[in-house]
């Protein structure tokens, strides 16, 4: 049976590269390139679902180290970050979206879709800061076994391991 914690580790990573992938398509979507564009709006749409599911397995992992005190505040700035990267990024979509309904494709809306679009690199990229900082500074979700390698039975006091 999978982890379900593990899931937000494997799926974090396409909505981030979508996104920052998304935003390059449209500063060049302002010289007048109509693939770059499309790309753009395709690639906003993909990064929002995959950031709705990010989003969704970051929570399920969450609950699994939410009783460990020691991680609330790291695990709350986490989440806050994520929210409102979510947000910003589902805005930016539907933005889009009405853009390209509407057949918006020059003047001013084109400037504002390009800082938008900055602002949700932004926002993953906090988000991503305080992951990384639940991670490498925390060890949430990190689990180090050095039983085998530790004489003595000290296994226990250098072991990582954040289990519920």
């Amino acid at each position: 049976m999978i982890d379900t914690s593990l899931l937000h580790p494997m799926i974090i990573h396409f909505p981030i590269a979508l996104i920052i992938v998304a935003c390059f398509s449209e500063i060049v979507a302002i010289l007048k390139s109509d693939f770059f564009r499309s790309a753009a709006l395709y690639l906003f749409v993909l990064g929002a679902l995959g950031a709705i599911a990010a989003y969704i397995t970051g929570s399920i992992a969450g609950d699994k180290i939410e009783g460990i005190t020691s991680l609330k505040a790291a695990l709350e700035r986490h989440d806050d970050a994520a929210t409102l990267a979510l947000w910003v990024i589902i805005i930016v979509g539907l933005f889009r979206s009405f853009m390209a309904y509407r057949r918006w494709v020059e003047g001013k809306l084109r400037w504002l879709a390009v800082g938008l679009a900055l602002i949700a690199v932004l926002a993953i990229a906090r988000t991503g800061y305080y992951g990384g900082e639940l991670v490498f500074r925390h060890g949430a979700g990190v689990k180090i076994e050095l039983g085998s390698q530790l004489p003595d039975n000290r296994a226990a006091s250098y072991c990582l391991a954040i289990e519920k």
